[in-house]
C-alpha cells in the first residue's frame, strides 16, 4: 500500500464545517426522528450531499480523478463526525467508499479512471455486493457463480452471473455495484451498473436501527457482465482484494462506534447539568458520573487513541493491518454500544422516550457490533493471528511493548499496563502447551486480553506525548490513561485466572504468575483519577 495523501487543514476544516451546517439545516432532531419512524431512505438528502453544492463524496476519491485525496486519518475523523450526526446517514455514505474499495485496490488504470471519474462527476451511489444469505461474513463460502461467456475464437467475452446477496447497504438505491462472484479461477469482483438486466434489488429491510439507510437483498439471474468490468482484469483476485481493505473498512466502522458513543455521552453530560434530583444536579452525584459518564468517556478516549494510531500507520503506507482493524472495530463498537446503553440509563424514564434521541442512538449503534464482521468474528481473528505473531517472535512482539511501557512515566499508566503484556505472553504459552487453544472460548479470553492491552498501549503513549503535541487536555488524558490501564490489567487478570483455573486442570504456572499482576497496587489513586475525568468532561465545551 502506498503512502496516503492528506488534506490540507483548511480543506479538512471546510469539510467539517459543511457537515455541521448540513446537520443544523437539513437534519434537525425532528427530521431524524421522522426518518427513523418511517424507515425511508432520504434520497433527496443523500443526492444533495453528493451534488455539486457540497460534494462530500470527493473525500473518498484520489486527487488525480477529481477528488480531495483525503488520507485515512482524515476520513476517520470525518466518519466519526458524520456518525455523531446520524449513523443511518453515515452508513449510507460510507457504503459508497466501501463499494469503491475493490476498484481502489484492484482496478486497472482504465477502470479507476472510468469509475472514479464518474463517481466524482456524477455523484454515483455505490453498493458493495458481497454478503450472502448462508455465508454472512464468511466470504470464502461464496455461492454466487460467474460463468465465462466465450467469443468464437475461445477468448473470454464476458461472464454470466447467478446468485443471491443479502443485507446490501444502498442495494435498492445504488447507481453502481461491485459484486463478488466465483469464477473458474476463484472469487472475483465485477463492476455492474444499476438497471442491468438480471440484477434485481429486493424489498427494503424493516430494521431495528439505522432505519433511514437502505438495506435490501439482491437477486442475480443470468446477469451478463463484459470482461472489461472484471475488476483488475484477472480472475481469482477477489478474496485478496477484500482482505486488503479489511484493515481500512473495519477501522472506519470503529469510528462509527466512537461517533455514536460520543453522541450519546454528550447528551448524557448535558442532561446531568440540567436535571435536579433530591435537591442537587445529577452532575454532582458520583453514583451518576462515576458509573454512567466517566467509564464511557475513558473507553471512548482509548478507542480514539487506537483509531488515530492505526490511521497514521495506514497513511504511512504500512501493510497487513487487518488485525489492527479488527481490534479497532471490536473495541470501539463495543465501547460505543456500552456508552449508548448507559445514555438511556442516564436519562432515566426519559431515555426510553423517542424524543430524547438516546433511544434511537442505542438502536443505531447496535448494528456496528454486527456488520463488517461480528464482534465474535473479530475476537477469533485477533487471537488466531496474535498467537501466531507471539509464537513466531518468541514473545518479543508483546515483550517489546511491555518494555516500552515500563519506561513511560507513572502518570501515563505505562508501568501498570506493562505487567499485563507479560501476562499475555505467559497465557499464550501455557494455553498452547495445554492444548487449550482448541477451545474457542479460550481464544476469546485471549482476544480480550490482547485487545484491551493494545488499545490501552495507544492511550498511554498518547498521554505521555500530550504535552509535546500541545494537547490542551493533558491531565484529562493522563488520568484517562491510568484508569484504562487499570481496566486492561483487570481484564487481563480475569481472563488469566479463568484460563488458569476454569478450563480444565489447574495450570499452576499461570496461577502463581497472576500474583505478579499486582492488581491491588495498581488501584492507588483510582478514585482521584475518576474525579479528575468527571471534572474535565463536566466543565469542558
Amino acid at each position: 500500500m502506498t503512502q496516503q495523501s492528506k488534506m490540507d487543514p483548511e480543506t479538512f476544516s471546510m469539510v467539517c464545517e459543511t457537515i455541521a451546517k448540513l446537520e443544523k439545516e437539513r437534519l434537525p432532531l425532528e427530521v431524524k426522528l421522522e426518518l427513523d419512524r418511517k424507515g425511508d431512505f432520504p434520497t433527496e438528502l443523500i443526492r444533495f450531499m453528493l451534488g455539486p453544492e457540497i460534494a462530500l463524496h470527493l473525500i473518498f476519491i484520489p486527487e488525480e480523478y477529481g477528488g480531495l485525496g483525503a488520507g485515512t486519518a482524515d476520513i476517520a475523523a470525518i466518519s466519526e463526525r458524520m456518525a455523531k450526526m446520524d449513523l443511518a446517514i453515515a452508513t449510507s455514505f460510507l457504503a459508497i467508499c466501501l463499494g469503491m474499495d475493490p476498484i481502489r485496490v484492484g482496478g486497472t488504470a482504465e477502470q479507476k479512471a472510468k469509475y472514479f471519474g464518474r463517481v466524482a462527476e456524477e455523484g454515483l451511489v455505490v453498493a458493495y455486493g458481497v454478503t450472502e444469505p448462508e455465508a454472512g461474513s464468511n466470504v470464502q463460502s461464496l455461492k454466487t457463480k460467474a460463468e465465462r461467456v466465450l467469443n468464437p475464437d475461445g477468448t473470454i467475452k464476458g461472464y454470466k452471473i447467478n446468485g443471491q446477496k443479502q443485507f446490501i447497504t444502498n442495494g435498492g438505491v445504488a447507481d453502481l455495484y461491485t459484486i463478488l462472484a466465483d469464477t473458474p479461477e476463484g472469487p472475483s469482483f465485477f463492476a455492474v451498473e444499476a438497471g442491468a438486466p438480471g440484477l434485481t434489488p429486493g424489498r427494503h429491510e424493516d430494521k431495528h436501527g439505522i432505519r433511514a439507510s437502505d438495506t435490501c437483498p439482491l437477486t442475480i439471474e443470468d446477469l451478463y457482465v463484459p470482461v472489461e468490468d472484471l475488476i483488475g482484469g484477472v480472475e481469482g483476485q477477489g478474496l485478496r482484494q477484500a482482505n486488503q481493505v479489511f484493515g481500512y473498512t473495519r477501522l472506519m466502522v470503529a469510528t462509527f462506534g466512537l461517533g455514536g458513543g460520543v453522541a450519546s455521552l454528550e447528551r448524557a453530560i448535558k442532561y446531568s447539568k440540567e436535571r435536579v434530583q433530591f435537591g442537587t444536579l445529577l452532575a454532582e452525584k458520583q453514583g451518576y458520573t462515576h458509573k454512567l459518564l466517566v467509564p464511557n468517556a475513558v473507553r471512548l478516549q482509548a478507542a480514539r487513541a487506537y483509531i488515530e494510531e492505526t490511521a497514521r500507520r495506514l497513511d504511512s503506507g504500512e501493510e497487513d493491518l487487518q488485525v489492527e482493524g479488527s481490534i479497532a472495530k471490536y473495541f470501539a463498537t463495543e465501547a460505543g454500544d456500552a456508552a449508548a446503553n448507559d445514555g438511556i440509563q442516564a436519562f432515566g424514564g426519559y431515555g426510553y422516550m423517542k424524543e430524547y434521541e438516546v433511544e434511537k442512538i442505542k438502536r443505531d449503534v447496535k448494528i456496528l457490533t454486527i456488520y463488517e464482521g461480528t464482534s465474535e468474528i473479530q475476537r477469533n481473528i485477533i487471537s488466531t493471528f496474535r498467537i501466531r505473531t507471539t509464537v513466531r517472535s518468541k514473545g518479543q512482539y508483546y515483550g517489546k511493548m511491555a518494555e516500552a511501557l515500563s519506561a513511560l512515566p507513572d502518570e501515563c499508566g505505562g508501568p501498570i499496563l506493562s505487567r499485563a503484556f507479560a501476562a499475555i505472553n505467559q497465557a499464550v504459552a501455557e494455553a498452547r502447551t495445554h492444548r487449550l487453544t482448541k477451545s474457542q472460548h479460550v481464544l476469546f479470553l485471549l482476544a480480550d486480553m490482547m485487545t484491551w492491552c493494545e488499545v490501552a498501549d495507544a492511550l498511554c503513549r498518547k498521554a505521555a506525548d500530550a504535552d509535546n503535541r500541545g494537547l490542551g487536555s493533558a491531565e484529562f488524558l493522563k488520568a484517562s490513561a491510568r484508569l484504562f490501564a487499570r481496566e486492561a490489567l483487570e481484564k487481563a487478570a480475569i481472563s488469566y485466572i479463568k484460563i488458569a483455573y476454569g478450563c480444565g486442570d489447574a495450570i499452576d504456572a499461570l496461577g502463581k504468575a497472576a500474583e505478579n499482576l499486582k492488581i491491588a497496587d495498581s488501584m492507588k489513586g483510582y478514585l482521584k483519577d475518576m474525579d479528575t475525568v468527571a471534572s474535565a468532561i463536566l466543565t469542558g465545551p
